[in-house]
């Protein structure tokens, strides 16, 4: 009786925490150039990267669709002076700002290769870190699995024991502990990043964010369990319908109000930089990570990613 009771309790607890959510937007292809834009700035991680306007991406075959793909791509044939600047790409950030919604991300490849350093995440570049920031996809040099994380200002912290597919890091999500780590979550699979996701035609990742909990979740391509809602891109999806998600961080010791505001979409790529490059010999990459972004274009030629689609609800 005492195990009915807590089963049915935790039933109903899930049910509570559940919401239903509507299609409001959707990029598909050209949607990218309309409803992102592009950042020709400094790289604030100190990356080899030369980030370009939209007209330079487009004039440079960074930045192309075909039907229902988009892609954002590195320069892969281009040798590059010692002391000018550093290897061409792309990073674009969503002219919406979103608070408490549902995402869809539908990429089929990443990036790959020694010194890349990927990115799909949320933040706010005029008020960072007080905004905070929620990556859903980044990693560094091939390392898998992809690593899902949340970085704030002090007095943000992750409880143990949290019901979710990932493993923990560090509890501590201030951006002034261990460098910046963040609070993050190494996901469950292998195939949720770098070389095994591209072989594996890549997936989904699925972002909740409400006033409890901001929730990630992963399915691979070819994965029997993915939720149909998110498989057929349906209008409308429950999210108590996508089961134990890969990351979950609740706002337990964690006041969401005054460390997350209104955030923007982000897709980029950079080389080497603060984390790729720090770590570029103990992840097993060969000689300088600078020395191979000036001169070995080729090695890049699988930094691109190729995104299907994203789609938002409310």
């Amino acid at each position: 009786m005492e195990l009915f009771a807590f089963l049915l309790v935790a039933s109903i607890s899930t049910l509570a925490c559940a919401k239903s959510y509507h299609v409001s937007e959707s990029y598909v292809g050209n949607d990218f150039y309309r409803g992102f834009d592009f950042q020709a700035i400094t790289d604030p991680t100190h990356g080899r990267v030369n980030y370009v306007d939209m007209y330079t991406a487009q004039g440079r075959n960074l930045t192309y669709t075909t039907g229902d793909t988009f892609i954002l791509r590195g320069d892969s044939w281009s040798y590059l002076r010692p002391n000018g600047p550093g290897r061409d790409s792309v990073r674009i950030q969503s002219k919406k700002t979103y608070t408490d919604h549902l995402s869809v991300f539908n990429v089929r490849h990443m990036p790959q290769g020694c010194g890349t350093w990927p990115a799909m995440w949320y933040a706010d570049v005029n008020n960072w870190p007080g905004a905070g920031e929620i990556d859903v996809v980044e990693g560094v040099n091939d390392i898998s699995p992809n690593a899902a994380t949340l970085h704030s200002t002090a007095g943000c912290t992750m409880p143990d024991g949290r019901n979710m597919q990932g493993s923990p890091t560090q509890p501590d999500c201030n951006v002034n502990v261990n460098g910046n780590a963040g609070c993050g979550v190494r996901m469950s699979t292998p195939l949720s990043y770098g070389p095994s996701f591209n072989a594996n035609g890549g997936g989904w990742f699925v972002t909740e964010r409400t006033s409890a909990a901001i929730s990630v979740w992963f399915w691979a391509r070819n994965d029997p369990s993915v939720p149909a809602a998110v498989r057929d891109r349906r209008n409308d999806i429950v999210s108590g319908d996508l089961g134990t998600p890969q990351a979950y961080f609740p706002n337990t010791n964690c006041n969401f109000g005054s460390h997350f505001g209104a955030l923007r979409i982000i897709i980029n790529l950079t080389f080497c930089g603060d984390w790729a490059g720090s770590v570029y010999n103990n992840d097993g990459c060969p000689g300088s990570c600078i020395d191979r972004v000036n001169n070995n274009p080729s090695s890049f030629g699988e930094a691109y990613f190729s995104i299907a689609n994203i789609d938002i609800y409310v």
